[in-house]
């Protein structure tokens, strides 16, 4: 299972413990917190993080001056 798939399994689970929602903020406010609460588990680096970090250096460096 990729990271995406696990996210979304996260959120499925989430939504369908209730099966009504009083609004549309409700189930924003839902989501939100059933990420932070799966991100606590996430532990493992990301794999190519430097690739990944020299090419959006590349093509988004005045963005991420003064960030980096």
């Amino acid at each position: 299972m990729n990271a995406i798939e696990s996210l979304n399994n996260v959120i499925r689970y989430a939504i369908k413990k209730r099966k009504i929602f009083p609004s549309d903020d409700s189930v924003k406010k839902l989501i939100w917190l059933a990420i932070q609460a799966a991100s606590k588990k996430w532990t493992l680096p990301i794999q190519d993080w430097r690739l990944a970090m020299s090419r959006f250096m590349i093509e988004f460096s005045d963005r991420l001056d003064g960030h980096v």
